[in-house]
């Protein structure tokens, strides 16, 4: 951004408030230096598709999956086997029958009978150079069988290694031998007294091996198995343990079409395990649900032979009592009997009869309840409902009287688990108590509401004489009786049926069946890629952070817009080893840029004058200004103007020693007095460039450059000279530079690229646009090439380089990506 004579910055209260603000964040740098680190991504991409490869070959633990479908039929008459509405216990509707069995198939009952019966708390797998692989009971020639009654070390691996003559090596760990025993039959652990680590030894097939901690026998399997295996490794889990293992694998469905059908899904780390799982846990819940509904059935059906039996006894009773009338009163029958009123009061009294049945078939199951012999509780059908709240609430009772016996085997009677079982059962037995008092309620208004009627009925019969009224009571009481040996006769004929005809009402549609299945999970293509782009966003996350905290100029377009000062020129990296650039390699690139910088001055105000005074400063050392002061002098000098370059900086000279001066007299040893002005002033190999070095270093400098003998120097040079250069001290760090100012014509401001701090450029940009500071520029310095032409401006440095323009041009090597693009082009534009 070159200024013309004329050019005027317009400054307004919104544009002063953005003066030296920077963004946060350079986006195109940020991309830069990823392009520019691009062997780190492909070092990262290479190591994360190791690791990646290295995981799915010898660490990722395939988890397989199998299912089963069954269909669950409705004809159903056991508590275990709701088929009413369960609402009130799960939330559920829908297929409550469906419900309850995905209820039981989770359930810690039945998974713990399976754990159990198939000794799913010993587990196998093999070990190969790295990774482990787990094992079903089919997979191994031989199985462990534990001593339950000896106390047992879990999760303590147990190597078998085959040997001749079916013969195996029992290898132990060196260490980890427990303490803390497991008992089998208690389901508990026990502490026992030190012991020494258990000897490894060989043991035949059947024979015990006995330690402290451990105590089995191997037996053959009978499935032939099609893969030597080098060592199997053996660990025991506590059946709690197996039980919360397997629970957490299981899932269950139902058909989206079909309601009653439901799919069980087992996953695991072998197929075979999943597949056996599953028939077997289906198979016993099937053989669970004809026995429960066999004993509720046959419950149900000896109650009813009970009460058949007194109320036979009553029915003979009173049989024997209606003949003896007819015998003896000769009273076959009755003139004008009023049929109508007898058939209605006979109807009446058999629908009490049968609710009298019920009430009683109900105080039997509340006596049930409270005895908490669930085992003896008859069919509801016995009571002339059928309720799947009820049912349900049974089945509840009877797990958490499972469960409460088990507890207790272990916790206190009034420690807080205890205390909550007892508050679950409760809770539960409210709810049946509930449920059937709702029923005698019912039955109890239905029998007086038909007292009510029989009385009514009685009222039409009072007109009969006495000795007619007494046969037709005993006839009435022998039809009541009859009528509940009836309804008793035809319950018990039901439940007789359905003992009769007892089948498992689930039915497997397809059983689970090892096909071959490919694993659900690691996905390995997800986990790569995770892998991968997580190592390859590292190097992008620290380019990101280094990008936040970097708070240096590297932005020419960035820097101008904050700044709103004129850019006289772009300086690139001085590769010559002194700072003489210019004297040295007048035709490079970087002397170039400084003829540039001298030919842009011109547009500065203040040029006009005959002799010009250029100052050059920066925010702090290390910036350029001294490197700057000297190639500008030294394009001034060559370009036949008689020139002076002025070491100002008086804590921190510098010049003298590039052009091989002596800097025992200068410019503060003239300040103070103590030698001429001819003194100091020293011949270049430039005939038209002098220089005047700092000098001592002064015991107040700041004083020496600001009093008037310091004035009345320069003005003296303005006779001599055409063009006065002062390499003055750096503003960001003391004040001279500014005082200085007042009598300079031009001002170059040095900013260094990736080295100044965007603060630092705060103060001179208020003062220039303040009016506190005319006629400045900046000289933006070390920008690197490598970079490309243009970047962040597209102004000044750069233009031709590559072409032999420059001396550079002799090593110039384009970059990759410009070499890539333009050998794409080269193909493309083939004719």
């Amino acid at each position: 951004m070159i200024p013309e004579k004329e050019t005027k910055i317009e400054k307004d209260d919104s544009q002063e408030g953005k003066y030296g603000s920077f963004g946060l964040f350079d986006l195109a740098h940020f991309f830069n230096r990823i392009i520019k680190n691009w062997y780190w991504f492909i070092l990262m991409l290479f190591i994360g598709y190791c690791m990646a490869w290295v995981y799915s070959k010898y660490y990722a633990q395939n988890i397989y999956a199998s299912n089963l479908s069954l269909s669950i039929s409705n004809n159903t008459s056991s508590y275990f086997t709701p088929s009413q509405s369960i609402n009130f216990i799960w939330g559920q509707g829908g297929n409550q029958d469906g419900i309850y069995l995905k209820k039981m198939l989770l359930s810690r009952t039945h998974n713990e009978f399976l754990v159990k019966e198939l000794e799913l708390y010993v587990n196998y797998s093999t070990k190969g150079v790295i990774k482990s692989t787990y094992l079903d009971k089919d997979d191994v020639p031989i199985l462990l069988e534990v001593d339950k009654k000896h106390l047992q070390q879990m999760d303590y691996p147990i190597t078998l290694v085959p040997k001749s003559n079916n013969k195996f090596e029992v290898v132990l760990p060196e260490d980890g031998h427990s303490r803390n025993l497991y008992s089998y039959e208690t389901e508990g652990f026990t502490t026992v007294d030190p012991y020494d680590r258990p000897d490894n030894r060989t043991i035949e097939i059947g024979e015990w091996f006995t330690a402290p901690n451990l105590r089995f026998r191997l037996v053959k399997n009978p499935i032939i198995q099609k893969i030597d295996l080098q060592n199997i490794i053996v660990k025991l889990s506590t059946v709690n343990n197996a039980v919360q293992d397997i629970v957490s694998t299981i899932g269950v469905d139902f058909d989206k079409e079909i309601g009653t059908i439901m799919i069980i899904t087992k996953r695991g780390y072998n197929l075979n395990g999943t597949v056996n799982f599953l028939n077997k846990s289906v198979s016993e819940l099937q053989k669970k649900r004809q026995a429960d509904k066999l004993i509720v059935d046959k419950n149900t059906n000896a109650y009813l032979q009970e009460n058949l039996d007194n109320v036979r006894k009553k029915l003979d009773s009173s049989a024997y009592v209606l003949n003896y009338m007819k015998t003896t009163e000769k009273l076959y029958d009755i003139k004008d009997r009023d049929e109508k009123s007898l058939n209605k009061i006979k109807e009446l009294e058999s629908k009490k009869a049968d609710l009298e049945s019920k009430i009683s078939s109900l105080r039997h199951m509340k006596n049930s309840l409270a005895s908490q012999n669930l085992e003896k509780m008859i069919s509801t059908t016995a009571a002339g409902f059928q309720d799947g709240v009820f049912s349900a609430t049974i089945s509840e009772l009877k797990d958490l009287y499972l469960k409460r016996r088990e507890m207790a085997r272990i916790y206190k009677p009034n420690s807080e688990p205890m205390i909550e079982i007892n508050k679950l059962i409760n809770d539960a037995r409210a709810n049946s108590n509930g449920v059937l008092g709702n029923y005698y309620s019912d039955y109890l208004e239905e029998i007086a509401k038909i007292n009510r009627e029989v009385m009514q009925a009685n009222s039409d019969l009072t007109t009969y004489p006495e000795k007619e009224r007494k046969y037709l009571d005993a006839e009435r009481g022998y039809n009541m009786i009859e009528a509940t040996y009836n309804s008793l006769l035809s319950r018990q004929n039901e439940t007789q049926l359905k003992i009769v005809g007892n089948q498992s009402d689930i039915s497997v549609i397809d059983p689970a069946k090892n096909i071959g299945q490919a694993p659900i999970a690691p996905n390995i293509k997800v986990v790569k890629a995770g892998i991968i782009g997580g190592l390859l966003i590292l190097p992008m996350l620290f380019i990101l952070i280094g990008e936040l905290l970097d708070n240096r100029i590297r932005n020419i377009k960035e820097l101008l817009n904050a700044t709103r000062i004129p850019l006289l020129g772009v300086i690139g990296n001085n590769t010559n080893e002194t700072m003489l650039t210019v004297l040295d390699q007048p035709k490079s690139s970087v002397s170039e840029a400084f003829r540039g910088i001298r030919a842009n001055m011109r547009f500065l105000a203040g040029s006009d004058r005959g002799s010009k005074v250029i100052l050059v400063t920066s925010s702090i050392g290390g910036e350029g200004k001294t490197y700057v002061s000297i190639n500008l002098a030294s394009v001034l000098g060559l370009s036949d103007k008689k020139t002076i370059l002025l070491g100002m900086d008086l804590r921190k000279p510098k010049i003298f020693g590039d052009f091989r001066i002596d800097n025992k007299y200068g410019i503060s040893n003239y300040l103070t007095g103590e030698v001429e002005m001819s003194q100091i002033i020293n011949k270049t190999k430039i005939p038209n460039l002098d220089v005047a070095t700092s000098g001592p270093i002064p015991p107040n400098p700041s004083e020496l450059l600001m009093g008037e003998s310091n004035i009345r120097f320069i003005q003296d040079l303005k006779n001599l000279y055409d063009f006065i250069i002062i390499d003055s001290p750096p503003v960001g760090l003391v004040a001279d530079s500014y005082e200085l100012m007042k009598y300079s014509d031009t001002n170059i401001y040095v900013v260094r690229h990736e080295y100044t701090e965007k603060y630092m450029l705060k103060m001179i940009t208020e003062k220039y646009h303040n009016g506190e500071t005319g006629n400045l520029g900046l000289v933006y310095n070390d920008y690197n090439t490598k970079q490309g032409y243009g970047y962040g401006y597209g102004y000044g440095y750069g233009y031709g380089y590559g072409y032999g323009y420059f001396d550079e041009d002799k090593n110039y090597k384009e970059p990759l990506l410009i070499r890539i693009r333009n050998k794409v082009r080269e193909i493309f534009n083939k004719k």
